[in-house]
């Protein structure tokens, strides 16, 4: 078998694919970097900011050398996502000396100046005007409307045939352990034909996976009440994607009652049987000190409905393990929840503290020592439980898409496996005519903890062109 890389069991979950950055310039043009951290939620706001720059003139530098300038979009979801950024910032300033920092951890300017009071600019997140006016400031733009010409989807930062399609911005919900509805705010749900235009230009220009994203995906429409588009929700917009003819997949889903009405548009082929819940944990008095529902009996129902209607279900998770007050009877709890509740992929958190979150201030914070325990007794589980559901799967045919060629293989995904976060499944023989963007149908003839191995099974469907 040829050697390829596996997804590692300690992948971020809240980590977007890397940027892919496009490069070529016209002579003159003047050029922005980006750098892009965080979520896939902060990778659109990436897209968004560089859209609006190459519809200016300006484009797209890969490099630090080649930059007027180098836009660097923050995490600022924990205390190690805040360092990194303040990492990624120095480096910026380091190589290219002219650094406008927007996103998460922009909410906290003092916070960056701080540490690096040489940045030219500090935004927050969705701070579009703001950037813009920065990059204006260093770099003037020079358009020229004979030359530069602006894809019809915009401009996007990863591979051309899957995209982020966020749905809507901030969160109502108030977690103690999170701060992001103080940094992205109340939800605010975009209007469903905007979401529906962007989505059939996505797939016109041959997007073939949308991946849905928000803070609260089942939450969608709910905050519209008397607004125009009151009565839309996720499963309606669900059902209108789900015509579009490509993949679509639900991220963030809340186990709110009605998701089981999703669940249907999975079992007749709508959107991928996937739903992206975070559960967070499963004993009750844990979930309430996170504020949290607290009812991890009914989220087993639930779960066994969902398979009741649509067998072949894969359901993601997230979960914190260390969290404050966590006893060793609670987080027991939580490994016998995962032996009941079989999920498909699992990612977890250590707790850490992140200032301005009410969790701070618990009794009983976790050693580090026993959170580290604690995650590894965590991630073998949820290891021992992928092994043996990815086990039953050889033998079977599936459809999957192409990520990625090299001379060893394909390395492509399933119905079950979102971008970066998930597994791979790859193809070591008769790959050579594979492109990126193909959905092929493979055999399955091995598996391992978190990744498959098959066979092309018939002829690939048409590329997009």
């Amino acid at each position: 078998m040829a050697c390829m890389s596996q997804n590692p069991p300690e992948l971020r979950p809240d980590l977007a694919p890397r940027a892919v950055l496009p490069g070529d310039a016209r002579p003159g043009q003047p050029k922005i970097g980006m750098v892009s951290l965080g979520c896939p939620k902060a990778l659109v706001d990436s897209e968004r900011i560089l859209t609006r720059l190459r519809a200016e003139g300006y484009a797209i530098s890969p490099d630090y050398a080649g930059a007027e300038a180098v836009i660097v979009n923050t995490c600022g979801f924990l205390d190690s996502a805040k360092a990194e950024s303040l990492d990624a910032i120095g480096e910026a300033l380091r190589e290219n000396g002219r650094v406008i920092v927007t996103g998460c951890l922009g909410a906290e300017p003092e916070y960056i100046t701080g540490a690096h009071p040489k940045v030219l600019a500090v935004t927050g997140p969705q701070q579009y005007e703001q950037v813009l006016d920065a990059v204006h400031s260093v770099a003037p733009p020079s358009p020229d409307p004979f030359v530069d010409l602006l894809p019809a989807s915009g401009v996007t930062l990863t591979p051309r045939h899957f995209s982020y399609l966020k749905i809507s911005e901030g969160c109502n919900h108030k977690c103690k352990f999170c701060i992001i509805p103080d940094m992205r705010g109340r939800l605010q749900s975009r209007p469903a034909k905007a979401v529906l235009r962007e989505a059939e230009k996505l797939v016109d220009a041959g997007v073939r996976e949308l991946l849905v994203i928000s803070q609260d995906t089942s939450a969608y429409g709910t905050d519209w009440k008397d607004r125009a588009g009151a009565g839309t929700h996720i499963v309606d917009l669900a059902r209108d994607l789900g015509s579009l003819g490509a993949w679509v997949r639900l991220h963030y889903v809340y186990p709110y009652p009605f998701v089981r009405d999703l669940v249907p548009l999975m079992a007749d082929g709508s959107i991928l049987p996937y739903l992206d819940v975070p559960f967070q944990h499963a004993h009750p008095d844990t979930l309430r000190r996170m504020a949290r529902p607290a009812h991890a009996e009914k989220t087993l129902d639930r779960i066994a409905e969902w398979r009741g209607i649509c067998p072949d279900i894969t359901l993601r998770s997230t979960f914190i393990v260390g969290y404050p007050g966590e006893t060793e009877a609670e987080f027991q709890t939580l490994l016998d929840w995962l032996d009941d509740a079989q999920l498909d992929r699992v990612g977890a958190f250590r707790y850490e503290n992140v200032a301005g979150a009410r969790s701070n201030a618990l009794p009983d914070h976790v050693p580090d020592d026993v959170k580290e325990d604690r995650f590894a007794r965590f991630m073998e589980k949820a290891q021992a439980i992928s092994a043996a559901r990815l086990a039953a799967k050889v033998g079977t045919r599936l459809d999957v898409i192409v990520d990625s060629i090299d001379d060893q293989g394909a390395t492509c995904r399933t119905k079950a496996d979102a971008p970066e976060i998930d597994g791979n499944l790859f193809i070591d023989e008769g790959f050579e005519t594979l492109a990126p963007g193909d959905i092929v149908t493979v055999e399955v003839d091995e598996a391992s903890e978190y990744d498959l191995w098959g066979r092309l099974a018939q002829e690939r469907s048409s590329r997009p062109e």
